[in-house]
């Protein structure tokens, strides 16, 4: 998958599942290992780095991006390359979050109507965010060199029609009783 999209022109970032056969076995030992130690592994394309957050735990993250071994300089000493997941990976929580709570996947055997399902679902969040972004109101604001100044200039506006809205004439009946 990274060789496909290193040709796209296109990186990854990433965990990675213990249990994959192509993981080398020196990443995955935790015995002896300090806590918060880095073990960074190097391919021409990739780098994978195992972190050790807590005891006998290890967290695994691939990246096309990082070419480097370069740690935080945090108390934790967490590698940059799980920084930066962490930063970017709450687009992807948000979806599978709303997904599983909003599905309409069905259980089935069969793999074509997994994925179905699965664009389904996609398709039918997607379609929410738009709906959402649509629907929202811009607002129009008077553009200055001073920013400041042009807010000010919207909010005395904002205020006048406040002022307008309150200053209502009076109704027929209380005008009689005067």
């Amino acid at each position: 998958l990274g060789d496909e999209l290193q040709e796209r022109k296109l990186t990854m970032l990433g965990t990675v599942r213990k249990n994959k056969p192509e993981l080398p076995s020196e990443i995955l030992k935790m015995q002896g290992r300090p806590l918060h130690s880095s073990k960074f592994a190097f391919t021409e394309k990739t780098t994978l780095v195992s972190y050790c957050p807590k005891r006998n735990k290890n967290v695994l993250v691939m990246s096309t991006m990082h070419k480097d071994a370069s740690l935080s300089t945090r108390e934790d000493m967490k590698p940059q390359m799980i920084l930066d997941y962490n930063a970017t990976k709450g687009g992807v929580d948000n979806l599978d979050k709303v997904t599983a709570t909003y599905s309409c996947q069905r259980k089935t055997a069969r793999w074509p109507l997994v994925v179905f399902y699965n664009i389904v679902d996609v398709s039918a969040y997607n379609a929410y965010v738009l709906n959402i972004r649509a629907s929202r109101p811009i607002a129009i604001q008077k553009v200055s060199r001073d920013g400041d100044r042009g807010r000010e200039e919207v909010m005395e506006q904002k205020k006048t029609k406040n002022t307008k809205n309150t200053m209502r004439p009076t109704k027929k009946s209380e005008t009689a009783r005067e």
